[in-house]
């Protein structure tokens, strides 16, 4: 026996159309409005640190390569937003940016962690609600003397006063000098208020200062290429999760060779998995889920683009993304971290 319904009945037209407008707002993100989001606007890149320095160079490498990865093309300006080791930046992207994704920042790690870290600042913002673009880079940092130094080795650091020029705190140039002091015998005399890295390499070369520590190994070869290839720097420390191929090969000693006690070396790594997302780039809490989705989906394009990469080179910065997700995920870990890991991790970066 066969089942036979009434034929189904044709709709208006007019009727049809609506229907179709209606699906296509309630998609997420229909092609032609991703293509239209961002064209015909500017989006600013926020610095936290002053130019000529390694955060610098990476927003301007992106900055000239990202925007073929988002549809509307739009017009990407760097703007140096300095202050309080880049915590003005963060704070500006808390409070007073637009949610639109027309202003990213590029923060220090430092700030990410720094609420962790220092709880007599009144922070103005909480990290573990931006929203994370990625990290450009998850490096290492290291701790350097100039050739014309006494000091030049990590154990001559330990042996002697050793005087280092470093960044407001909340920068890691301070705060990885402190770190060692208190939990890997170094005897550093800290000299803070420079402006940002450059200002320190400057001050090393004039031999103002013996050297700094807590420099991105990437933003050394950047800036200052020339003093690995002509002996003119010492390099006595690195500072990471795990070794740096090219620094394990210089014979250069990782820093777990001088932390031995257990609640310190937790501490420790507290502080240094910050270098994970070494490059942070960052929008504001609640930014649009329709900006968000682009800008990670360029941010990930961009870093594999083979332009870019080769610019990165020519710039002397290395590339090492992580993206957005992991980032994400990071941050929220770290800030559920046991009372006693933040306790040690804030005195060991004080004076």
């Amino acid at each position: 026996m066969r089942v036979t319904g009434s034929r189904p009945r044709k709709l208006p037209s007019n009727m049809t159309a609506k229907l179709a407008a209606l699906l296509l707002v309630c998609s997420p993100l229909a092609p032609a409005q991703a293509q239209d989001y961002f064209a015909g606007k500017t989006i600013d890149f926020l610095v936290g640190s002053d130019p000529a320095g390694g955060y610098d160079t990476y927003a301007r490498v992106i900055g000239r390569h990202i925007p073929r990865y988002i549809p509307g093309t739009p017009i990407i300006t760097v703007k140096n937003q300095p202050g309080a080791g880049s915590a003005r930046t963060a704070g500006i992207i808390a409070r007073i940016a637009p949610k639109d994704g027309t202003n990213v920042g590029i923060i220090f790690p430092g700030v990410v962690v720094g609420p962790l870290l220092d709880t007599k600042q009144k922070w103005q913002f909480d990290p573990s609600q931006f929203v994370y673009l990625g990290s450009a880079d998850s490096g290492t940092r290291v701790c350097l003397t100039s050739a014309n130094s006494k000091i030049k080795s990590f154990d001559d650091a330990r042996a002697n006063k050793t005087i280092l020029g470093a960044s407001a705190q909340g920068g890691s140039t301070r705060d990885y000098a402190y770190m060692l002091n208190h939990t890997a015998g170094s005897r550093f005399e800290v000299v803070s208020g420079y402006k940002g890295s450059a200002d320190i390499l400057l001050a090393v070369e004039r031999g103002e200062v013996d050297g700094m520590c807590g420099l991105d190994f990437s933003s050394l070869k950047s800036q200052r290429g020339s003093w690995i290839t002509e002996n003119k720097v010492n390099i006595i420390l690195q500072t990471a999760i795990d070794g740096e191929p090219d620094l394990d090969r210089m014979g250069v000693p990782i820093v777990w060779k001088y932390v031995s006690d257990e609640q310190d070396k937790r501490a420790v790594e507290l502080i240094v998995s910050q270098q994970i997302f070494g490059r942070p780039f960052i929008l504001p809490p609640g930014s649009t889920p329709e900006a968000v989705s682009i800008l990670r989906d360029a941010f990930t394009k961009a870093l594999a683009d083979k332009d870019l990469l080769a610019d990165a080179v020519k710039s002397r910065i290395d590339i090492q993304p992580s993206s957005g997700d992991k980032v994400q995920t990071l941050v929220q870990k770290l800030y559920k971290l046991p009372q006693e890991t933040l306790d040690r991790a804030q005195r060991i970066i004080q004076p």
